[in-house]
């Protein structure tokens, strides 16, 4: 059950890098005003061969809030993440943020999902909520988003609006309570499952309107794979869930039975 607790501990915000060197060093700078004065920034670069990892250590060098995790390779977003998220618990985080290393995310939205994560277990930065939109995008892109949180919210059987949302805010206590080692997902599938793993435990989720804006500078990560992976990954989470709730009936029936 979730266990609300004051913040221990600063926040982090968590940056996964793939051939970013465009984009990283001005998107640090642009978080690091928004975000309090304790916070830190924590770099996950997979061994970016256009420099992004060079570039990173020399922000970690400038910069006593910046941090460097270096991957050996390109796994996909959900290990990037999970190995940031396991950085931050051990560095004593009280809240952990993720966003997109692209500027797709605004860091001026930074203060108000902090804002939001204080009041809620996970907050979410939503385009599909009242105040929230995308920029920048064609009708056929913006119908394939909107279709896929559509589907993952019918088939999983949640009210979350923007299931495919990357940006977050969630409280230490959410990330201890999902079995990180369980999560399977590594494309955008790996969003949604963090999301109903948090609903299912629980924990309370508010979603905050955000405008999305298409990347300006380097290329989408976006390929067929990770379309394909969020597709089969979406019942597959449902259909786990409740094979373990089923178990978990049998378990109480057996725990009372004289």
């Amino acid at each position: 059950m979730p266990r609300h607790q004051p913040e221990r501990g600063p926040a982090w915000l968590i940056l996964p890098t793939y051939d970013e060197a465009a984009n990283i060093e001005r998107l640090v700078g642009a978080a690091g005003a928004k975000l309090p004065a304790s916070a830190r920034i924590l770099i996950v670069d997979d061994n970016s061969p256009d420099g992004t990892g060079r570039i990173a250590d020399r922000l970690a060098a400038e910069h006593e809030s910046v941090g460097v995790l270096h991957r050996p390779r390109k796994e996909g977003l959900g290990p990037a993440y999970i190995a940031g998220f396991r950085r931050a618990l051990a560095g004593g985080a009280g809240l952990i943020l993720e966003m997109d290393s692209d500027f797709s995310h605004q860091p001026a939205y930074l203060p108000r999902l902090l804002e939001a994560g204080g009041r809620a277990d996970l907050a979410i930065g939503s385009r599909y909520v009242p105040g929230g939109g995308i920029s920048d995008w064609g009708p056929l892109r913006r119908a394939v988003s909107r279709g896929g949180s559509a589907y993952a919210r019918l088939v999983l059987g949640v009210g979350v609006r923007d299931l495919t949302s990357g940006f977050k805010c969630f409280r230490r206590e959410v990330l201890e309570a999902i079995d990180l080692d369980a999560v399977q997902s590594h494309g955008y599938a790996f969003q949604v499952e963090l999301t109903y793993r948090a609903i299912r435990q629980g924990f309370q989720v508010v979603e905050v309107p955000i405008v999305f804006r298409d990347r300006q500078a380097g290329s989408s990560k976006m390929d067929r794979s990770i379309v394909a992976e969020a597709i089969w990954r979406v019942p597959h989470l449902r259909f786990a869930g409740r094979r373990l709730k089923q178990r978990r009936a049998v378990t109480e029936s057996r725990r009372y039975t004289f």
